[in-house]
């Protein structure tokens, strides 16, 4: 019998770092054929990526991190075990975050984006021509400066003159300003317990600190996670009935993301409707936006509004609302858990 494949985990443990040195060592020795990356799900489901190589791993004040060369998907951004974005389909998740808000608000000059080190959503934002300043606003500069280096793709993004980026909490970065933004973005992690940015999710973040933080015509979206038939109660249903709390106007819409194995879920929202046809949508796609989008266009958005009858339900149904005391989370733990 052959040899068995090697399997490790960026779980969230403490072995963490010893398993990505002896995996790194093992793809490096020529033995591609055997080495795998396995994602935890669920206590009972995986998911597994064939690799090339490790490209980067460590553990910074506040997650664990790694960038991994995977045969199927290209480089993927690993934290704190969970896949945030891969670079054959990353496209997807942001031009999905980005533009639907940029193209319902008449005229987008400033946006400011909580996390996205990576700085995928600052790139898809600096495609609009009427963009006057995008703040990027991370907290972990260790994910930035190792995206800045290995993630080629965005490396123009990084040094636009209209991008200004900031390393530190968005909570108290958004405290302290005193101008406000015509779109806020929630390019976070999932809620994690005891992850860096749970707390970025709740009732009082959005009603105090965010939302003063808008223009009257402003628009704020989130990543809302998982959205599929099955997952679909973890968080998103919950962070979509939270921001109903705040805002008039919520839009919830979801499409299907093939690197994180399941479809995904994000959620829009203003004190102003945000109701704009299709070939509206197109025709401002044309006159706003520099370059070509890939997956977005004015009859995938209004298609993507609509769910199917059980997650349709289950959002009219929620009753829970996100606050520090009474939070939900995917499985799986941040950095803190560890300590």
């Amino acid at each position: 019998m052959g040899e068995a494949p090697e399997v490790f985990y960026i779980n969230g443990f403490s072995k963490f770092s010893h398993e990505i040195e002896s995996q790194q060592n093992h793809v490096n020795d020529q033995n591609h054929d055997s080495s795998w990356y396995e994602e935890i799900i669920d206590e009972d489901l995986k998911w597994s990526f064939k690799l090339n190589s490790v490209l980067h791993k460590a553990i910074s004040e506040y997650q664990d991190i790694a960038l991994l060369d995977t045969k199927r998907f290209g480089k993927a951004l690993v934290l704190d075990g969970k896949m945030q974005s891969a670079e054959t389909d990353e496209f997807i998740y942001h031009e999905c975050l980005i533009h639907p808000p940029l193209l319902c608000h008449p005229n987008p000059k400033t946006v400011f984006i909580m996390g996205g080190g990576e700085g995928s959503a600052a790139r898809e934002a600096l495609k609009h021509r009427s963009m006057d300043r995008v703040v990027m606003c991370d907290i972990d500069k260790e994910v930035v400066d190792f995206c800045r280096k290995y993630l080629i793709a965005n490396r123009e993004a990084f040094s636009h003159k209209k991008l200004d980026l900031v390393i530190s909490d968005a909570k108290a970065e958004l405290m302290k300003r005193k101008e406000k933004f015509d779109i806020i973005v929630g390019d976070l992690a999932d809620p994690l317990e005891d992850g860096p940015c749970y707390q970025l999710y709740t009732k009082s973040f959005y009603e105090k600190i965010l939302k003063p933080k808008l223009n009257d015509n402003g628009i704020f979206v989130t990543q809302a996670g998982p959205a599929g038939i099955f997952t679909h109660k973890e968080v998103f249903t919950s962070i979509y009935n939270t921001i109903k709390q705040v805002f008039k106007y919520v839009i919830a819409y979801t499409t299907h993301v093939p690197s994180f194995a399941d479809t995904w879920g994000w959620v829009m929202a203003s004190d102003q409707p945000l109701s704009i046809c299709a070939d509206e949508m197109d025709r401002r796609i044309e006159a706003r936006i520099d370059g070509e989008l890939f997956y977005l266009n004015g009859a995938w958005f209004h298609s993507s509004t609509t769910m199917n009858k059980t997650v349709y339900q289950s959002l009219q149904n929620e009753t829970h609302v996100y606050t520090e005391e009474n939070a939900r989370f995917i499985p799986g733990h941040g950095l803190a858990f560890r300590l």
